[in-house]
């Protein structure tokens, strides 16, 4: 089985309404990560105060033969095609442990 991991970082509190998206697009579950981004765009000045931005790292693994639909129905929930609203990048995942279940349900 050839595996795709979709990781996607997007800002703090939309990222539950894009894993909903994936999942309707053939997503059978995703995690999601908090974290904050360090460039300097993302430190506001608000009253002498620094204020990070905070951020979700949605990752989602897929079939390869799977993945295109999910990660177009994050891009379209996401906004990610405007600037300023995350990014998203997939990789081939070479090693895996932990899914065999899904390879005795498909066979």
């Amino acid at each position: 089985m050839e595996v795709k991991c979709i990781v996607a970082i997007v800002e703090r509190g939309k990222a539950d309404k894009i894993v909903e998206k994936a999942k309707e697009a053939g997503a059978k579950g995703a995690t999601i990560i908090y974290g904050r981004g360090t460039g300097q765009s993302e430190a506001l000045k608000f009253f002498n105060l620094r204020i990070e931005a905070s951020k979700e790292i949605i990752l989602i693994l897929s079939d390869i033969n799977e993945y295109k639909s999910i990660y177009e129905a994050v891009v379209k929930e996401g906004r990610l095609h405007e600037p300023g609203t995350g990014i998203i990048f997939t990789f081939l995942v070479s090693e895996l442990t932990g899914l065999h279940h899904r390879e005795r349900i498909k066979n």
